[in-house]
């Protein structure tokens, strides 16, 4: 099972929204900036949660998004599966009923089995409540107290890839202000 950047990131927003829950909306852009992730990205994984029925939004100055019902009832394996379609282990598997030609010869199938139902109850035994006090308890943990920026952990920029920067003369710059001030 691999769960994909959509699946990570989205799932980080909705616990974002599970601590901010009661407060009010949240803008995508405060989000985007909490989470460190682009607003253009966030906005499609708002659609997909939209659509799901897990988010609502409002329009207007004070709009932005919340959750749409309180964070003890929406499940982890709900968000994931909104986000990533599936989360089986392997394809046959995803159900007891699940179809494949050798169901019956498999000897890994009965380990998949379980190994499926065990990831299936804790995805859905686990509520977006329970992660945000988990981060909650982590940040205590590690003296971060109330901040909850949720940062991912950059890449650098691919090999060759270029950045144009504007490099300022500041000896130039100050003669220029003190010329400009006469």
């Amino acid at each position: 099972m691999f769960f994909s950047t959509k699946g990570r990131y989205g799932l980080k927003a909705m616990v974002d929204l599970a601590i901010e829950y009661g407060n009010g909306p949240v803008s995508a852009l405060s989000l985007a900036q909490r989470q460190d992730i682009s607003t253009s990205y966030l906005e499609q994984m708002i659609s997909q949660l939209k659509k799901a029925g897990l988010i609502i939004g409002s329009r207007g100055a004070y709009g932005g998004y919340e959750l749409s019902r309180a964070p003890e009832d929406i499940y982890v394996g709900t968000v994931l599966r909104v986000l990533e379609g599936d989360t089986d282990l392997v394809s046959c598997v995803g159900t007891e009923n699940a179809a494949c030609i050798n169901a019956c010869s498999c000897s890994a199938r009965p380990l998949w089995l379980k190994l499926q139902g065990r990831i299936n109850e804790v995805l859905f035994s686990t509520t977006l409540a329970d992660m945000a006090e988990d981060y909650k308890s982590q940040l205590e943990r590690c003296g971060k107290g109330d901040e909850y920026h949720i940062p991912m952990v950059r890449r650098p920029a691919p090999k060759g890839s270029y950045t144009k920067r504007r490099t300022i003369n500041m000896d130039k710059f100050y003669a220029d202000q003190e010329t400009e001030d006469k």
